[in-house]
């Protein structure tokens, strides 16, 4: 077995990566993320997960007022050095920006997402909402897989805080008014 040498881009610059990084290094792999100026690099993803994604992507798009878009997967920018990648984020519409968007900024976020994998289980339970608060997004749904269902974790901000709280725990229905009406089967999972 041969080892491939160390590629020089993996090497942090002094101080550790920023955001920008992100839109320049070469041959980074899809769905980078830069937490605490480390790049952290995303597993292959299960079944369950790619299906949670699909669900809450189109239930949303559904029901979301014209003021806001639904987008997957893509980075958000909180600072020099935090851009995590939300598995979905709504944001304000006048804020979408064009095709050649990269990021998008804490403030065009209404509500961010994690889908918990096994590889990721820290970072979407601690610090990923940590940070997302910290950055004042407004809203955040944690979602864990509890014997192949999903169960989501509704946290709102806390704006004297700067901290979330649990608003809600929904196993088989998630219905909501903030940020938007929502009333969403989550066993609609196993007709997927």
């Amino acid at each position: 077995m041969t080892v491939e040498p160390f590629p020089q881009w993996l090497r942090p610059p002094p101080g550790g990566f920023v955001a920008e990084h992100l839109d320049r290094l070469p041959d980074l792999p899809p769905h980078t993320e830069l937490i605490d100026g480390s790049l952290v690099f995303v597993s292959p993803q299960a079944k369950f997960h790619m299906l949670v994604i699909t669900l809450l992507d189109s239930a949303l798009r559904a029901l979301a007022p014209a003021r806001l878009r639904v987008r997957r997967e893509m980075t958000v920018t909180l600072g020099p050095a935090q851009r995590p990648e939300p598995d979905l984020i709504v944001v304000h519409a006048d804020r979408d920006g064009g095709p050649d968007l990269t990021t998008y900024q804490a403030d065009d976020v209404v509500l961010a997402v994690e889908v918990v994998s096994v590889e990721s289980r820290t970072r979407d339970r601690e610090r990923k909402p940590q940070l997302y608060a910290r950055a004042g997004i407004a809203h955040f749904w944690r979602v864990e897989n509890v014997d192949g269902r999903p169960v989501v974790y509704v946290y709102e901000l806390d704006p004297a805080t700067k901290a979330y709280a649990l608003t809600g725990i929904h196993h088989d229905r998630l219905k909501l008014t903030v940020p938007f009406d929502i009333d969403l089967d989550l066993t609609d999972l196993d007709r997927l």
